[in-house]
């Protein structure tokens, strides 16, 4: 009786050889999420000088139209405007945020004192106060919290974060140097002039994709600073336009920045005015001018500008949270549409960044 021949492990596992490719998929993500991990201090400057050189390309685009009797300005010069443009607007933050600093630092004493009694007064409305575990809490609670080494670690952040700005600027500078070159470095890649076609292509795919979402996304985040800080000021929130320049930074961040641009002047409502209906009266028009932006005005400007899944977005935005804090939560949606335009280039890959699109179309 002739033996059956021995199956080989592939064809024995269910999916043939898939089964290695999974795992080796797998085993390779881990080792990329550890690198992306341990190497953030070095590589979130480098990507986020990347997002800005599109920003600079953008102005660029904009001095490169006709001017002064339909001349168009020399090309050092627009470079020059437009580094002139971007330091210009840090060295305004900068202000901004230390200015807001001592203005913090010096009504500290009072924000507490209003914070502690907006407190009593909320105890007082549930009928907490006469609890004698609630005095005792409170006191323990309030007696530990100091304003002024809470805003001094603040301070001490925004120094760093400001630093961090003075990195990515140099960047910057080296990347637009660079950018007179990387035609011929692509061309010297390959010898293959379909492969360097195809590399070309998706070069110009994610700069279009991204260049887009980075221009409309930067123009409805000053819309949205501009019509809060008004608003702010309408109702003498102080501080109004700090808390603007934060709202619209925070409008980068899907779904979550939404909410915490609300909370923040929300919360400063409630240790300036210490009134239930000044602070209501806040939220609500802040909540309205987000809805307003968000649902209506938001989806018109940026359609599908990225072609991204909102369950894709948000788990997204959980992953670069995780893995870069606060600027992977800013740098989630532009670098997850780079991994889905340059996964769908590759066979084994594209499935991925199928269900990373939003209507499946790549």
């Amino acid at each position: 009786m002739a033996q059956a021949p021995r199956l080989t492990v592939h064809e024995r596992l269910p999916g043939g050889s898939r089964l290695p490719a999974l795992a080796s998929g797998m085993v390779i993500t881990l080792i990329v999420g550890v690198v992306l991990y341990l190497g953030k201090n070095v590589l979130v400057p480098i990507v986020l000088a990347i997002l800005a050189v599109y920003v600079v390309l953008g102005l660029l685009r904009v001095l490169e139209r006709p001017h002064l009797g339909g001349r168009r300005l020399p090309l050092s010069v627009r470079y020059t405007l437009t580094l002139a443009c971007i330091a210009a607007a840090l060295a305004a933050l900068g202000y901004l945020f230390m200015s807001t600093m001592d203005h913090a630092l010096a009504q500290g004493p009072r924000y507490q004192l209003q914070l502690l009694e907006a407190i009593q007064r909320g105890a007082a409305m549930l009928n907490i106060e006469r609890e004698p575990t609630w005095a005792t809490l409170r006191d323990a609670l309030l007696g530990q919290i100091s304003f002024q080494r809470l805003i001094a670690g603040a301070l001490s952040s925004v120094s760093s974060i400001l630093g961090s700005f003075v990195v990515v600027f140099l960047y910057v500078a080296f990347l637009l140097l660079e950018r007179r070159v990387i035609d011929d470095k692509i061309a010297a890649l390959s010898d293959d002039p379909t492969a360097v076609s195809r590399i070309r292509g998706v070069i110009e795919r994610i700069n279009a994709r991204i260049g887009s979402y980075l221009a409309l996304k930067t123009l409805l985040s000053v819309v949205l600073a501009l019509v809060s800080w008004g608003v702010m000021r309408l109702m003498g929130l102080e501080l109004a336009g700090f808390w603007a320049v934060t709202t619209g930074l925070l409008n980068f961040i899907p779904y979550l920045g939404t909410v915490i641009s609300v909370a923040l002047p929300v919360l400063m409502a409630i240790v300036q005015f210490g009134d239930l209906g000044s602070v209501l009266a806040l939220l609500a028009a802040l909540s309205v001018v987000q809805f307003v932006i968000g649902n209506f005005i938001d989806p018109y400007v940026m359609g599908n500008s990225l072609n991204l899944s909102p369950v894709a977005i948000l788990a997204s935005l959980t992953v670069w949270s995780g893995l870069w804090g606060i600027a992977g939560a800013f740098l989630a949606v532009p670098v997850t549409a780079i991994m889905a335009i340059v996964l769908s280039e590759f066979h084994a890959t594209r499935p991925v960044a199928v269900l990373l699109s939003g209507n499946g179309k790549l």
